[in-house]
């Protein structure tokens, strides 16, 4: 694959109203998520969540794209047929989440997210299984005093040099600095650190030779964190994340995929939207790719049982179908009890 066609492939992940589900927990972070439902987790009961997402018909009409794990693109579906193909068949283009985790980063109280090491063979397999983008995600947290330049400036490198693993390699990299909202920290304090942070990626990606026409970022939108006492409204939190890519994001990237980052799926899919309903210039497609604020509606009405498969999926479906108008800046409450009808 040429430089072109992950040129496309960028491309058509944020195409028109669609986004990208990510689907990549690993399994002590399903599992937990399994275990508050009473669900017991093992390879199986995972593949069969997954199987379900992943079949529910019509999806592709606002799922560009799934992210998966390590575990869940080496299994198969209940046909025999590799997930990475099964979703190919849709339309719906294959991903996998390629980093190793945060650890501490040695004398800090901070994180480093881990992975480079044999990254490079590591995504030759990937590629060949099916794969044609890949995520890698770096965590920042708001404290005092923090985040460090020391971490900051690590992360931004360890993104920077998995950009350009995943492009020789042809693959897409969405570029995901997280700006986490755990803490009390105020909205401004939020879009500070996120303007230091795309600043310190973007520099990276320039010195690492990354084409930035054949990536996606995948940012947090500028948010107070979950304890501050004033939390701002859904239009003060679209003016400022698009003021903060406006300073920071270049605009030969094709889009901007948001995380959810702890919001939940009404949040979510109203923030989207209040970011897209803005005037002005906006040179890059804001979309989603959500993990939580997609999930958690199919998750609880499956449950574990395969007779609740049929309205979990019809639970995903209408979440994924009012996220994809928020793409477009179209989604309205009413679509709430209108599609849930």
């Amino acid at each position: 694959m040429g430089t072109m066609d992950i040129n496309s492939t960028a491309t058509a992940l944020v195409a028109d109203g669609k986004g990208i589900l990510a689907a990549d927990e690993t399994p002590g972070t399903l599992g937990k998520r399994f275990e508050a439902l009473k669900i017991q987790s093992t390879p199986e009961s995972r593949r069969e969540y997954r199987e379900m997402l992943f079949t529910t018909p019509g999806i592709s009409r606002f799922i560009s794209g799934v992210i998966m794990q390590d575990e869940t693109i080496h299994q198969q579906s209940s046909t025999g047929k590799p997930f990475a193909e099964l979703l190919s068949q849709q339309g719906i283009i294959p991903g996998i989440k390629v980093d190793a985790g945060a650890q501490r980063l040695a004398g800090t109280e901070e994180n480093i997210t881990e992975g480079l090491d044999g990254l490079r063979n590591r995504l030759k397999d990937y590629a060949a299984m099916g794969a044609r983008f890949a995520k890698w995600r770096a965590v920042i947290r708001i404290a005092d005093g923090l985040p460090s330049w020391a971490c900051v400036s690590a992360n931004a490198h360890a993104l920077a040099r998995y950009a350009a693993l995943c492009q020789e390699q042809s693959l897409v990299p969405i570029v995901e600095p997280e700006v986490l909202m755990d803490g009390s920290h105020t909205i401004h304090r939020c879009e500070q650190v996120t303007h230091e942070v795309l600043q310190a990626v973007f520099d990276a990606l320039f010195v690492q030779g990354v084409a930035l026409e054949a990536m996606l970022l995948k940012p947090n939108m500028v948010i107070a964190g979950k304890l501050c006492p004033q939390q701002p409204s859904v239009e003060e939190v679209a003016h400022a994340t698009v003021r903060c890519l406006r300073r920071q994001a270049p605009a030969a990237i094709p889009g901007v995929v948001f995380l959810s980052g702890g919001q939940d799926h009404l949040q979510a899919t109203a923030h989207l939207n209040a970011i897209n309903q803005l005037g002005g210039r906006k040179p890059w497609k804001l979309s989603f790719s959500y993990g939580r604020a997609l999930q958690d509606e199919a998750l609880q009405a499956w449950a574990g049982r395969p007779e609740n498969v049929k309205t979990g999926q019809q639970r995903f479906a209408h979440r994924a179908e009012c996220v994809g108008a928020a793409a477009l800046g179209k989604y309205s409450r009413n679509m709430e009890t209108e599609l849930a009808a």
